[in-house]
């Protein structure tokens, strides 16, 4: 699954959907940080660049998995006890 060629495609993703890329990975960010005037800005931005509903909900996972991810890792700290 993973292989560093895959990076190559980046550039061929972006040609296809570039405003909308762009706008998804800023969406997914600002969950990330919990900014609402980011969120505000970039969700409007990404639905303006036709989003869909299953795109926006996807950098919502996204984000969650990344900002939550932690947790699990820090948990091993709560087992040294």
């Amino acid at each position: 699954m993973y292989n560093k060629e895959n990076l190559t495609k980046l550039k061929k993703m972006e040609s296809l959907a570039p405003e909308v890329m762009k706008e998804l990975i800023a969406v997914a960010v600002a969950l990330t940080t919990q900014c609402p005037y980011c969120i505000d800005i970039h969700s409007g931005n990404a639905r303006k660049a036709g989003t869909s509903d299953a795109e926006m909900v996807e950098a919502a996972m996204i984000a969650a998995s990344l900002r939550a991810g932690a947790a699990v890792t820090h948990a091993t700290h709560a087992l040294a006890n």
